[in-house]
């Protein structure tokens, strides 16, 4: 049995929070490259080399990408043949996210309360954590800050069985018409199908991870991904609203068995920036 003492998961926290919201993802970036050469509106390519331009400057300055840093989701990957030492593995997660959030002098957006008071907690914590035991001694930590001009366009639908593929596309492309310029296109679309309710929502949540220019491993769904992502493009909202091909950087799905009777679905968007970072420990 491997140990891990807490305060090394911490450390690790800190860095990934400040290294998400500072160093925009490779893969992004140079989606922003292949964008720009096949968008034919010129608003469209100015925005993509002003997007491309603030990632430039955010690395460079070490900065945050944007003044949104967003609510920390954690995804743990923890091998069942370690056991964490010297304290508890969600404390350490959160005090990760305080010290990230402090020292890297991210704005702070957390409030205690959902409905009533809403008082801000000053530390960016709770963190939102979902944690997977998998064989192995080691912890894989992706944090993955997500704003909420994005958070807030995700829905639900309970389609009926009998809905099939047309009835998903309509659903996916209400959803993003109906988003607009509000999640800062161009999006990544993250669709989680089958399971519960709360289960479609963590494979939404989860499919934003993957990255770009990756594909469902189950030709079907690779099909689906870019015959939505062709089609999501045609409604011409464009990078900031503002028109052009590119609503969309990617589509990305991920299922699950569900029951014979239901076929729940769920569209997350992450905005242009689509932050995530890891780490193997």
């Amino acid at each position: 049995m491997r140990t891990i003492k807490a305060e090394e998961i911490s450390r690790a926290v800190a860095k990934l929070c400040i290294d998400a919201n500072y160093n925009l993802g490779e893969d992004i970036v140079n989606e922003y490259k292949l964008a720009y050469q096949r968008e034919n509106s010129d608003v469209a390519k100015e925005i993509l080399q002003q997007l491309s331009k603030n990632a430039e400057i955010a690395k460079e300055d070490q900065v945050p990408i944007c003044q949104d840093t967003g609510m920390a989701v954690i995804f743990l990957e923890l091998g069942q043949d370690l056991r964490v030492v010297e304290g508890d593995l969600y404390q350490a997660i959160n005090q990760g996210v305080s010290a990230g959030y402090t020292e890297g002098y991210l704005r702070k957006s957390v409030v205690n309360d959902p409905l009533i008071q809403r008082k801000n907690t000053e530390d960016n914590t709770p963190a939102v954590i979902h944690t997977e035991i998998v064989p192995g001694d080691q912890l894989k930590i992706t944090v993955a800050p997500k704003g909420f001009g994005s958070e807030n366009m995700s829905q639900l639908k309970m389609l009926r069985p009998t809905d099939g593929v047309k009835g998903l596309k309509t659903f996916v492309l209400k959803v993003v018409k109906e988003a607009g310029p509000n999640p800062c296109p161009p999006i990544v679309v993250g669709i989680g199908i089958g399971g519960t309710v709360e289960k479609a929502a963590l494979l939404a949540k989860k499919s934003l991870l993957r990255p770009l220019g990756v594909y469902n491993d189950d030709e079907k769904f690779k099909n689906l991904e870019q015959e939505l992502l062709e089609e999501v493009n045609q409604l011409d909202i464009g990078p900031q609203g503002l028109g052009g091909l590119t609503t969309a950087l990617a589509v990305n799905i991920e299922t699950y068995p569900t029951h014979i009777a239901g076929l729940p679905v769920v569209v997350n968007i992450n905005c242009h920036v689509a932050r995530h970072k890891e780490v193997v420990l």
